[in-house]
C-alpha cells in the first residue's frame, strides 16, 4: 500500500482523483477504480488453479501496465514474472523489481535491443520473441556487447495469424540459430493463440486449441529430435487457460485479463454454458463516472467518453444495473439511456469498461477501494510506454 508521503504536494482533482484514507464517495471522476476484494480473490484463484495445475503463472503486464499490481500478483497468485509487450515497458518492471520478464513480441530495432540487452543489468531474467533467423545475430551482439544473457522463445504462429512461424522445421533451425549464438540462450516456445480467445462459445475456442496443442507438439518433438528439448512452452489467456493446463506440452500460462475483467471477456461462456463474469471471475476493474446532466428526461449524461476509455471492443456496461445503459459516447461524454428518469446529477456509476487493456493505457491512476474508503493509489506504471 502506498504511504501518504508518496503523495506530497499532490491536489486531489488536479494531481490525482483521490488519496488514501478518503471516502470512496468523494472519489474524482472519471478515475479507475478497483475493488480490492474481488481483484484480491481473482488473483489468489488463478494462483491456487496454476499451482494445482503444476503450471508457471507469467502474467501480462499490458493489461495493467502497473508493478504494483504485478507484486501482489507475485504475493497473493505466486505469479513467476511478467510479459511484456514493447521493450520500454519491460524496463519499467524491471526497474520496479520485477526479476522475470518475457518480452512477448519481436524487437528488431537496433536502439531498442541495445535496451533490451541492458535489461538483465537491472536484476531481470530477460526472455525475448524470434520469429527470423535473422534476428539471433543483431541480439547477440547487443548481449556480447553488454556483457549480459538474453533468452530466446521460438514464437510460433499457432492460429493468431500475426507474428511467429509455422513449421517444425523453421522453429528447430531458430532455436539452433539462438543455442549457438554468444550471450543467447535458447529457453523455449511462445505459443500464444490470441485470435480464439474472445470466441463466445466454450466448443469453439477448444477447437482452436485442439489445432494449436497438435502444432506446438509436434514443434517440440522436432526440437528434443534436434537436443533442444525447451525448458519453457508458453502460451495461455483468460479465455483458454484450462487447455493448455491440460495439454501435456505448454508449462506457463500467459493469463491477464483474469486479474480485472471486461465486458467483452464477462461475455464468453464456460464449459457449462455461463458467462465467466458469473461465476468463474469477478469484475474488479471500473470507470467511475459521475452523472453531470440530466436535462433530457430520458438521458443522463456523464463525465466518462472516448478519452477515459477505449471503445474498440465495444461499449462499457452499468455494473450493477439493469434499469441505465450507456449507449453512446463522443470525447468528453457518455450517454446513458434512463428511461424513468431514475438517475440525478451527481450520481456515481461504476462501468465496466469493453476492454481494460487499452482503458488503463489512458489513465495515470488506479484507485483502490475496499469497504467504502480508498485503501491505495497506485500509479499506471508503463502508461504510454509504447516503444
Amino acid at each position: 500500500m502506498n504511504k501518504q508521503t508518496n503523495f506530497e504536494g499532490f491536489e486531489v482533482g488536479y494531481d490525482i482523483p483521490a488519496l488514501p484514507g478518503m471516502a470512496e464517495a468523494d472519489i474524482q471522476t472519471p478515475c479507475l477504480v478497483l475493488d480490492l476484494d474481488a481483484l484480491e480473490r481473482n488473483i489468489v484463484k488463478m494462483g491456487d488453479y496454476a499451482k494445482a495445475h503444476g503450471m508457471r503463472h507469467r502474467v501480462h503486464g499490458k493489461m495493467h501496465k502497473s508493478v504494483d499490481v504485478a507484486k501482489l500478483q507475485e504475493r497473493l497468485g505466486g505469479s513467476v514474472g511478467v510479459c511484456c509487450q514493447k521493450v520500454s515497458e519491460a524496463e519499467v518492471f524491471a526497474r520496479g523489481g520485477i526479476k522475470d520478464i518475457l518480452v512477448s513480441n519481436q524487437v528488431r530495432d537496433p536502439a531498442k535491443i541495445d535496451r533490451l540487452a541492458r535489461l538483465p543489468k537491472l536484476g531481470a531474467r530477460t526472455i525475448v520473441c524470434v520469429d527470423d533467423v535473422a534476428n539471433v545475430a543483431d541480439l547477440s551482439a547487443a548481449a556480447v556487447r553488454h556483457g549480459t544473457e538474453l533468452e530466446v522463445f521460438v514464437e510460433i504462429d499457432c492460429g493468431a495469424g500475426r507474428c511467429g512461424v509455422k513449421t517444425p522445421e523453421e522453429v528447430v533451425a531458430i532455436a539452433k540459430a539462438a543455442a549457438a549464438a554468444p550471450g543467447l540462450k535458447f529457453t523455449g516456445i511462445q505459443a500464444y493463440q490470441g485470435a480464439m480467445q474472445h470466441m463466445d462459445k466454450y466448443e469453439d475456442r477448444k477447437a482452436k486449441l485442439d489445432a494449436a496443442i497438435a502444432q506446438v507438439k509436434a514443434c517440440v518433438a522436432a526440437l528434443e529430435a534436434a537436443g533442444l528439448k525447451p525448458e519453457l512452452v508458453s502460451g495461455g489467456g483468460t479465455g483458454s487457460y484450462y487447455f493448455e493446463s491440460g495439454s501435456g506440452v505448454y508449462n506457463e500460462l500467459q493469463c491477464g485479463s483474469y486479474a480485472f475483467m471486461d465486458a467483452d471477456y464477462g461475455r464468453i461462456l464456460d464449459q457449462d454454458g455461463n458467462r465467466i463474469d458469473r461465476g468463474e471471475w469477478e469484475n474488479a476493474l471500473f470507470i467511475l463516472t459521475s452523472v453531470m446532466s440530466h436535462v433530457k428526461a430520458d438521458k443522463a449524461i456523464c463525465d466518462a467518453g472516448l478519452k477515459a476509455q477505449s471503445v474498440d471492443s465495444g461499449l462499457p456496461v452499468i455494473f450493477g444495473r439493469d434499469d441505465v445503459k450507456y449507449i453512446k459516447c463522443s470525447d468528453e461524454h457518455g450517454v446513458i439511456d434512463d428511461p424513468a428518469g431514475v438517475l440525478k446529477v451527481g450520481d456515481k456509476l461504476k462501468l465496466i469498461p469493453g476492454h481494460c487493456d487499452p482503458t488503463c493505457n489512458v489513465h495515470d491512476w488506479y484507485v483502490g477501494v475496499r469497504n467504502g474508503k480508498v485503501e491505495t493509489v497506485w500509479p499506471v506504471s508503463a502508461r504510454g510506454k509504447a516503444y
